[in-house]
């Protein structure tokens, strides 16, 4: 079974940081560029930063960079997001994707608040 799933959400304090895990299962995985969206409540679904099958490029959207990291270990067939400087507009559910294969995982929640 091909799936994605996300560990390391929770609640943070503003300013705070959190490092989120996505550990895929049941292809090899180290073949396609992977990514994290996130939704916040209310909004549409949006992407966040995407790192390419090497992990030698990656991409971030708005004012991420600079705050998130991106990367991944192919021999654990796992991608990490870490955060730092998180904002109460950074609360949302977020999910580990796979475009190609249009494949999502379940989503964990981060709450940044005080």
């Amino acid at each position: 079974q091909v799936q994605l799933v996300e560990s390391g959400g929770g609640l943070v304090q503003p300013g705070g940081s959190l490092r989120l895990s996505c550990q895929a299962s049941g292809t090899n995985f180290s073949i396609y560029a992977m990514g994290w969206s996130r939704q916040a409540p209310g909004k549409q679904r949006e992407l966040v930063a995407r790192i390419t099958s090497s992990g030698a490029t990656t991409i971030y959207v708005d004012d991420n960079e600079g705050r998130f990291t991106i990367s991944r270990d192919n021999a654990k067939n796992t991608v990490y997001l870490q955060m730092n400087s998180l904002k109460s507009e950074d609360t949302a559910v977020y999910y580990c994707i796979v475009d190609e294969l249009s494949l999502w995982g379940r989503g964990t929640q981060i709450t940044v608040s005080s």
